[in-house]
């Protein structure tokens, strides 16, 4: 089986899969002051919490765009799985032309979503990643990843409101029932939710125009993707699995199923 690990700046997603099907699927924290042992533990208890082995990982596919955190992971792997994870990195093979101007700044957890968006929906096609950010991502029919777009996402936006404004108050980051808050807290879902939904939209169309295909399927992964998707007529498909999907199909191209 191959263990995925999607290291964010909130959480860890990892997912075990045997071939194309997926047997388990945790979402842990991403803690930059945790051990190896800590995180070897945390996993061998969910494994023992599903009934299944560590032996039974025959390989490890990672991406990361917390650079403190990877030895950490790496140290773990060795440890406790006695393999070396693969990591997405400039040499791995991922079946997608980068068309950055600078391949080398593109996230790895954004290849992982091309390769799957790409692989699994068709191309050309826009995947949205819903995470501390909310990045955009293009591929074309031929399967070129051609760029994309990053904004603030939903939490770190109301976060960031809140810190910097003093009257402000925390608040639950839900839909509110209609866009015309009549308080302070509704105001503000209003204007982050609704407001997301209207940065989205416009940037689908945009996009859309650019790559001259108007029907562009849109792809949406992430832990606000629902929030989001349930209120934007331009979401086709939700799939909150995508960038493990894609950390899986990467493994295959370099190891083999």
């Amino acid at each position: 089986m191959i263990l995925t690990l999607d290291i964010g700046n909130t959480n860890i997603k990892t997912a075990l899969f045997d071939g194309s099907d997926m047997k388990c699927y945790w979402r842990i924290s991403t803690n930059r002051s945790m051990s190896s042992d800590e995180y070897g533990i945390l996993l061998a208890n969910l494994f023992q919490h599903n009934n299944m082995k560590m032996e039974c990982v025959t390989g490890i596919m990672m991406s990361s765009v917390v650079p403190s955190v990877n030895f950490t992971i790496e140290h773990m792997c060795r440890n406790y799985f006695h393999m070396d994870p693969l990591m997405v990195a400039p040499g791995i093979k991922t079946g997608i032309n980068i068309k950055y101007d600078n391949p080398r700044e593109l996230g790895s957890d954004r290849i992982a979503n091309a390769v799957a968006a790409y692989e699994l929906y068709g191309g050309p096609c826009i995947f949205i990643d819903f995470g501390t950010a909310t990045s955009f991502g293009c591929v074309s029919a031929k399967g070129e990843f051609l760029g994309g777009a990053i904004c603030p996402g939903l939490k770190l936006s109301a976060e960031a409101l809140v810190e910097n404004a003093a009257k402000l108050p925390k608040f639950e980051l839900v839909k509110p029932e209609s866009a015309i808050g009549r308080s302070t807290i509704t105001n503000l879902q209003s204007g982050i939710v609704f407001g997301h939904v209207g940065l989205v939209t416009y940037l689908i169309g945009r996009m859309r125009e650019e790559l001259g295909a108007p029907k562009a399927k849109v792809v949406a992964t992430g832990g606000l993707a629902l929030l989001v998707s349930n209120e934007s007529d331009v979401i086709d498909v939700l799939d909150g699995l995508l960038t493990l999907k894609g950390l899986r199909l990467i493994y295959e191209r370099n190891v083999g199923a």
